[in-house]
């Protein structure tokens, strides 16, 4: 059986930075534009993906880049914010692509926020057979070598594997290590990804 591989964010979990920043600023008392202006998808943010760093960690590293004061409470509580609406009609498909598919997703993201979106929207995701965190596996995309990686624990081979995501240099990497990989951005392109995989599979 061939293999669907998903990222989470914005592909079937809506995110929006601007709400994490929106409650850091609400919380420590500075401007929001301190945020938008200084965070940075930084080496700290990358180890704190793959687990190498902690939450504490992080927020302590943000704290002296940023010159920002909170409590690790209100540091936890905006991280959070991230996270919007889930993508429904991306939602009600994945029972369809489970019959068809082996369905798993891969997701570059930390422990705070993987605590958060299990306990939101676990029973959502129930389709997946497995979610493949970065934090917890210890590689994050683009690496080639995450994706050849997460096909070993997926018992599959990167040809048989049809991933989707809405980052294009994810997409890059993915096409690296032999993965059929499709960018997708927003909702509605997400489904219509999905939708034509699935007809796929009925015509075959």
């Amino acid at each position: 059986m061939k293999t669907v591989l998903l990222d989470l964010g914005n592909v079937v979990l809506g995110i929006d930075f601007r709400r994490v920043f929106s409650s850091w600023a609400a919380s420590s008392g500075v401007d929001e534009q301190i945020f938008y202006e200084n965070w940075s998808l930084d080496e700290a943010y990358e180890q704190h993906e793959i687990g190498a760093i902690d939450f504490r960690d992080y927020t302590q590293h943000l704290s002296t880049h940023l010159d920002v004061q909170m409590s690790h409470e209100d540091w936890a509580r905006g991280w959070n914010d991230l996270w919007t609406e889930p993508f429904h009609g991306v939602i009600r498909l994945l029972p369809r692509l489970q019959e068809e598919y082996q369905l798993f997703a891969f997701t570059n993201t930390n422990d705070t926020h993987a605590a958060c979106w299990r306990d939101q929207f676990g029973a959502l995701l129930a389709p997946f057979e497995e979610i493949f965190v970065s934090s917890e596996i210890g590689v994050r995309k683009p690496s080639p070598s995450a994706y050849l990686d997460v096909c070993q624990r997926m018992n599959t081979t990167p040809g048989d594997v049809f991933f989707v995501d809405d980052n294009q240099e994810n997409i890059d990497g993915a096409h690296t290590a032999g993965l059929n990989a499709q960018l997708a951005s927003g909702e509605a392109e997400v489904l219509t990804v999905l939708q034509q995989l699935l007809a796929r599979q009925h015509d075959a």
